[in-house]
């Protein structure tokens, strides 16, 4: 029988948030664990090579640790930087590369399993972030293997006929680095406009490329399929076939809320599908089980930032050592 490893709390998720609660738990004299199914800061690392905050660095901060940062917004690497740094002072009790498969509640404790090891915790975390499942368009063709969910960087799409999907930060990055590389950009776009939340900096120049023409841009638009040299595309005008080599469907991702409610978290029933918590304490309506994070949005991933929600984690450590 594998080894049970018994905790005052297990967090679920190794990310700013997650390691914040464990800050939390570590300075409150609580036995704790993280579990993170991949690398330390694992959305983060799958951030865009060269991607840039919108939040500035002292926002991004944890534990009381300063984040200096010599540009005025911090990038991707200088954020793991850091982020390994918060690990290396305080020490925090993680396991990477472990990943959670179960959470039950049996009486007063709850047992978690994993793809390596049994849990049993008086309290769970669950801080798990939204970047690992992307929302899918469901149009024939998306699965071919020219059409990617996620950007890393330019260089495999310069001199090459890519098509980005949607109008948001991700979308419109990829867009002006792939251009600035040398690509033939065409942007298709649900709506009549670049997202309103895209960064101040950078919505001019995207606005500016469509309408100088370097960029091409589909508004209130949307792919009808993708085919392997081609792509389909139901414009206000009519249907267009264009040439296309790689498709960047940057549609946007959601949280697993399928494993928050087998966890028997409630899900609201509305478009928003957001889990039931008190928003004083981050307490679902499972006894012990908390959410913390970008999570507690559900499909409102807009909500919750590094820099907004990383009180989440004084909020539920303290409610945990007053129930004690």
């Amino acid at each position: 029988m594998a080894k049970v490893n018994t905790y005052d709390l297990v967090i679920v998720g190794g990310g700013p948030i997650g390691m914040a609660c464990a800050i939390a738990a570590h300075q409150k004299g609580l036995n704790y664990i993280i579990l993170e199914k991949g690398a330390l800061v694992n959305s983060l690392f799958n951030y865009p090579l060269y991607m840039t905050f919108f939040s500035t660095a002292e926002k991004l901060e944890i534990g009381n640790i300063p984040f200096n940062c010599i540009a005025p917004k911090p990038g991707r690497q200088e954020a793991l930087e850091y982020y390994r740094n918060i690990q290396r002072y305080f020490s925090l009790n993680i396991k990477l590369f472990e990943k959670v498969e179960t959470i039950n509640k049996t009486d007063s404790e709850f047992t978690i399993a994993t793809d390596k090891a049994n849990y049993t915790a008086k309290n769970v975390v669950i801080a798990t972030g939204f970047y690992d499942i992307p929302i899918y368009m469901d149009v024939p063709g998306e699965h071919l293997p020219k059409v990617s969910h996620y950007y890393k960087e330019a260089h495999e799409y310069a001199f090459r006929k890519v098509l980005i999907v949607g109008a948001n930060n991700s979308s419109v990055d990829a867009a002006l680095e792939c251009w600035r590389k040398g690509a033939d950009v065409t942007m298709v776009i649900r709506k009549d406009e670049i997202n309103p939340r895209v960064k101040y900096w950078v919505k001019p120049d995207v606005e500016n490329r469509i309408a100088e023409g370097s960029i091409k841009a589909y508004f209130n638009s949307n792919i009808t399929e993708i085919k392997e040299n081609e792509v389909e595309i139901l414009t206000p005008n009519g249907p267009v076939t264009i040439e296309n080599d790689f498709v960047l469907a940057l549609t946007g991702y959601r949280p697993n809320l399928e494993f928050i409610q087998q966890c028997g978290v409630n899900i609201s029933e509305d478009s928003n599908l957001t889990p039931q918590y008190n928003p004083e304490t981050m307490e679902t309506n499972i006894t012990g089980l908390y959410l913390a994070g970008v999570v507690c949005g559900g499909m409102e991933t807009h909500k919750w930032f590094i820099e907004n929600s990383r009180v989440h984690a004084d909020m539920i450590i303290n409610n945990i050592i007053n129930n004690n």
